[in-house]
């Protein structure tokens, strides 16, 4: 069954004609936590995952049933077709990294080189993804290739994207909040409204992800908020006190993080907030 995917003129403004669009995400799922109400407009865009969404801790597999890694990875990348399959978006404009879940901190410099190799086959003036915002490593690391891929092609006299942002989740008092952005951005959140139509569309969306349904039963559906992405320091913490990642046993924190991407700003030849580890 396909669903003919509402668009608002509010998500049409964020997506205005003729502009070559990709959404890039750290998992199968954020596209539809963040942007659903985007996808209406994207139906020829690129999509770039950068994990496959499955943690080399079988946790969450057995969990969810599966024996193997790989087999949950394979249920995810499933998942994640049917929802774009409803939104009328075609496999064959998806791409997937394939880093492991949870792992795309120690790939920071190969993703990003490719990524830039996509914008400059793609030639994007538009790029949908992550905020900078300790909720997931993964989305750190998807913010930060984002934002490393379009300084590396300003540096190389290029065209770089414009960033769009979208919410995933962060800390707040030890707890998760989903649908918001920290207050570090550069100008007004543009917030769309969900009516009834594309509220429905969104759950339906949300329930093709059945190994995801502990976590997405916390995601909004009244409305989704976008802005421009400031220029981050990724060497300075998103936010004061802990780190959403810092309060689960993932072997991350935010020390090692921005260690992290300090290398990579390294590796890259990129002066690009190339601050001291903090």
């Amino acid at each position: 069954m396909q669903i003919n995917p509402p668009f608002s003129a509010a998500a049409s403004s964020i997506l205005p004609g003729e502009m070559r669009a990709i959404l890039v995400a750290a998992h199968p799922d954020d596209e539809t936590v963040g942007a659903s109400s985007l996808l209406g407009g994207l139906r020829k865009s690129t999509f770039i995952y950068v994990t496959d969404g499955a943690p080399a801790d079988m946790k969450d597999a057995r969990a969810a049933g599966f024996s193997t890694r790989q087999a949950y990875a394979a249920a995810r990348r499933k998942e994640l077709n049917a929802a774009l399959r409803l939104a009328d978006i075609s496999p064959l404009h998806v791409h997937c990294l394939d880093v492991m879940d949870q792992e795309a901190a120690f790939n920071l410099s190969i993703v990003t080189l490719k990524l830039a190799q996509l914008f400059r086959v793609l030639r994007p003036n538009l790029v949908v993804t992550h905020a900078y915002e300790g909720g997931h490593p993964d989305h750190d690391a998807t913010a930060f290739v984002v934002h490393a891929a379009r300084a590396l092609l300003r540096h190389e006299r290029g065209f770089p994207p414009v960033i769009v942002e979208m919410t995933s989740y962060h800390n707040q008092g030890g707890a998760p909040v989903f649908g918001e952005f920290l207050p570090n951005g550069r100008g007004p959140d543009t917030v769309v409204e969900l009516d009834e139509q594309a509220r429905a569309h969104k759950e339906t969306l949300l329930a093709c992800f059945a190994t995801q349904q502990g976590i997405l039963q916390s995601v909004p559906t009244e409305l989704e908020r976008f802005r421009l992405a400031p220029d981050y320091d990724f060497g300075a913490p998103p936010h004061p006190g802990p780190l959403l990642y810092e309060l689960f046993p993932w072997g991350m924190d935010g020390a090692r993080w921005r260690e992290l991407a300090h290398f990579a700003l390294k590796e890259l030849g990129l002066p690009m907030l190339e601050t001291a580890p903090s």
